[in-house]
């Protein structure tokens, strides 16, 4: 039986919101005791620094993306499907009111972040840089993708067309355009099935 969220855990989940919408710099400790109807002292109890609370945030985000992707890894054969989930993933944190990936938004600011936010941000990225270069390796050992060069460097676009799907989709108000684009982009590196005659 799960018992309910710790003060902790909706201090994170609130400033998770609020910063995937407005980015750090524009989130202040007050946004999120307001929201939550507690104290600023509990939110510093919680988190003495906001250097403190973006770390521990992005640590938590990255941790679960990870543990999404090796479950897909460990579950999913066939590299193409695991990379149509992995867009899935992606769709279910862009919203209307102008969400996007936690840090695909903090990225952004990356040159006034402080240094334990962007080692955790790099960290991230890191991380899915390695899935996807897996992935597209298994894909191209299956025969299911095609693509010119490494499998690492393949990865390295295809997340970067990921990332800039994502702010064009926020810029447009519309998660379906994330979807299009990075569905055309799937596309064009799977490897067609031959036609029977």
């Amino acid at each position: 039986m799960t018992g309910h969220p710790t003060t902790r855990d909706r201090i994170l989940d609130e400033a998770q919101r609020l910063m995937q919408q407005r980015g750090y710099s524009s989130v202040a400790y007050r946004d999120i005791s307001t929201a939550l109807g507690i104290r600023n002292a509990s939110v510093h109890h919680h988190f003495p620094s906001k250097t403190d609370l973006g770390a521990a945030l992005v640590l938590r985000y990255r941790t679960e993306a990870q543990t999404l992707l090796d479950q897909l890894t460990a579950t999913v054969p066939s590299a193409l499907d695991r990379l149509h989930r992995y867009l899935t993933s992606y769709r279910t944190v862009i919203h209307d009111d102008g969400r996007i990936c936690l840090c695909t938004q903090l990225i952004a600011e990356d040159c006034v972040l402080p240094a334990p936010v962007t080692q955790e941000l790099a960290a991230f990225f890191t991380g899915s840089e390695q899935w996807l270069t897996r992935t597209f390796e298994d894909g191209q050992r299956q025969g299911e993708l095609q693509f010119p060069g490494s499998a690492a460097d393949a990865a390295q676009t295809f997340l970067a067309t990921v990332e800039g799907a994502m702010l064009m989709a926020r810029a447009a108000r519309s998660p379906q355009r994330f979807h299009d684009l990075t569905e055309r982009a799937l596309t064009a590196l799977h490897v067609p099935t031959p036609r029977s005659a």
